[in-house]
């Protein structure tokens, strides 16, 4: 089943642009049959920077109680907090072992600190703590904990898919065998952006937000301070350039936005348009409010629902490193056989698959023997997707001539849904058929 996970940054009280933009679609996502959804509340990522305790804590409460307020449900998803999961730093480690100092060089948080000192003249690294540098890797971790196939990320986050797929590709090659799964960045369409007060990106940083736990009273009052100009009533107004209208749009179908915009076109007060907005906002948002006091209130029962989502992966996450202290070496010694006079016989070696990447980009595999002489080799995918098609059709597939099309050079061609794929070298025929079995049974 597809595993799709969403980490939450605990950074404060969402406001109404979070909601708009992230909570609500990533919700009604997670109500979505054929998937099995992780959100964590990513509390070590919290810590970079000048963190400070009581906010971490605090925040993490209120993060927390929002999305649960706001209808995630954790009998359906999988809800837990980050630092429940020791397994998530011990995995973090194993990974930093085979990732390349060049790789996190030019990951866009670092370089953005190192350009702003060398721009001040400061040193290089001034002020840049390890847990900043290597934040992508704990990203990474994150991820590969489950093996998830999709993380919903913004543009701007594409890059911390990408790195967690060269780790975990890294990881692969280096222990020779498919312990991760190769994640994919989901970027949809662009999400929300919902104005502010002041008509800019709501924003704590422009310090235009609109909370969305405030009471009605509130509401009110900072849908009444929504900038607009000085159009007078009956005078036609422009509903693409207006930040009520945009709000507006964001809590109610096509049809009724048009409404209020043929309204506004048709001169529509400005007192009487910030009313209805206010009016249609506060009626979605009273009973949030309502379940997000309730839950703030009881912070016992929001610690009991996270340790029990946490209680319920951990099995998951125990049984990869597992696998992985034992791949990398860190095993019982009672494993090691005493020593004999006699050696036993070499356990023979056997095919192995090696990934790379193209000079073009595309990422590639091929097929080896126990002695390291190449049986097969992919075409070159720039789907990801497609590779691990073409990788499971050459192990289910490789052992039948009739699944291999022979080309005029006299190798031969496998294909899925009439698309080459593969390339098998010639005379090697009996050779790759055997690989074939013996990858099938090691799976």
């Amino acid at each position: 089943m597809l595993r799709v996970l969403t980490g939450i940054k605990p950074t404060g009280t969402p406001h109404l642009g979070n909601y708009v933009g992230a909570i609500r679609p990533a919700i009604a996502q997670s109500l979505q049959a054929g998937a099995t959804s992780y959100f964590f509340l990513a509390d070590y990522h919290a810590l970079v920077g000048a963190p400070d305790a009581a906010r971490v804590h605090r925040s993490t409460l209120e993060v927390a109680a929002s999305w649960l307020a706001c209808g995630l449900d954790p009998d359906r998803v999988h809800f837990y907090r980050q630092s429940d999961l020791p397994e998530t730093c011990e995995l973090t480690w194993l990974l930093s072992c085979v990732c390349a100092k060049g790789l996190l060089n030019r990951a866009h948080a670092y370089k953005a600190a190192v350009d702003a000192n060398k721009e001040t003249g400061e040193d290089a690294d001034a002020g840049v703590g390890m847990g900043l540098y290597l934040y992508p890797v704990l990203m990474a971790a994150d991820i590969l904990l489950f093996n998830a196939h999709q993380v919903p990320v913004g543009r701007d986050q594409i890059q911390h898919i990408e790195i967690a797929r060269d780790l975990a590709q890294r990881f692969n090659h280096v222990y020779g065998h498919e312990y991760f799964t190769l994640p994919e960045a989901l970027v949809g369409e662009e999400g929300a952006v919902l104005p502010g007060l002041d008509g800019r990106k709501m924003s704590k940083s422009y310090d235009n937000v609109i909370p969305l736990f405030g009471s009605s009273a509130a509401l009110k009052q900072a849908i009444f301070s929504i900038v607009t100009n000085s159009l007078e009533p009956g005078q036609p107004k422009d509903p693409d350039t207006s930040p009520l209208y945009a709000i507006y749009a964001a809590f109610v179908g096509s049809e009724e936005a048009a409404g209020f915009a043929a309204d506004l076109r048709a001169g529509l007060a400005w007192g009487e348009a910030k009313q209805r907005v206010y009016a249609r906002l506060d009626a979605e948002l009273i009973p949030l409010r309502e379940r997000y006091q309730q839950l703030i209130a009881r912070p016992e029962h929001i610690e009991t629902v996270l340790r029990e989502g946490a209680r319920r992966v951990r099995p998951q996450a125990q049984a990869l490193l597992a696998r992985l202290r034992a791949a990398v070496g860190l095993r019982d010694l009672g494993e090691l056989a005493p020593a004999v006079k006699s050696k036993a016989p070499r356990k023979a070696k056997g095919p192995r698959l090696v990934h790379f990447r193209e000079s073009d980009g595309r990422l590639n595999f091929r097929l080896l023997d126990a002695d390291g002489a190449e049986l097969a080799q992919g075409l070159g995918f720039a789907d990801p997707k497609a590779m691990q098609a073409a990788v499971a059709g050459l192990k289910a597939d490789g052992d039948r001539a009739e699944a291999w099309r022979t080309e005029s050079d006299g190798t031969a061609l496998w294909r899925l849904d009439e698309l080459p794929m593969v390339r098998r070298h010639a005379g090697q025929e009996a050779a790759l058929a055997e690989a074939a079995r013996l990858l099938r049974e090691a799976d």
